[in-house]
């Protein structure tokens, strides 16, 4: 799943997790868990990551574009009023980074572990993390 040089590389962070495809989703979670993420979710709808935004705070988000038809573009914009990075899943392919959030970061399904695992640290890393309480 994860090489071992990622095993921990996560320590502490608190990762919100939005993917509609459950299979993907608990693939993304389990990946997250192994490399020591704190892991929010996951939750397949807009409705319930503003939820769980709403309920405490998370270091960095990964996000699947499109949610069942619906864009996740209300949880980006949650996620950069409060400065919090945040990578987004796509099986779209380069045409899926127009829009207002393309120059965010894009992830292509598949997922691959590895490219996940370093794209969370790149976001969070010299941040304060959410579960040092502040």
């Amino acid at each position: 799943m994860i090489v071992d040089k990622q095993i921990g590389k996560l320590d502490g962070l608190r990762v919100l997790v939005v993917e509609d495809v459950a299979v993907l989703a608990w693939q993304v979670r389990d990946v997250l868990l192994a490399a020591g993420a704190d892991v929010a979710g996951p939750v397949p709808d807009v409705a319930r990551a503003l939820s769980l935004l709403a309920e405490g705070q998370v270091d960095v988000a990964v996000l699947d574009k499109n949610l069942d038809g619906d864009p996740a573009d209300p949880i980006a914009d949650v996620l950069a009023a409060n400065d919090v990075p945040f990578v987004f899943l796509t099986g779209y392919g380069s045409c899926d980074t127009e829009g207002p959030y393309g120059g965010r970061p894009h992830l292509g399904k598949p997922l691959r572990p590895t490219v996940l695992v370093q794209a969370v640290a790149d976001l969070t890393a010299g941040r304060v993390r959410a579960s040092a309480g502040v």
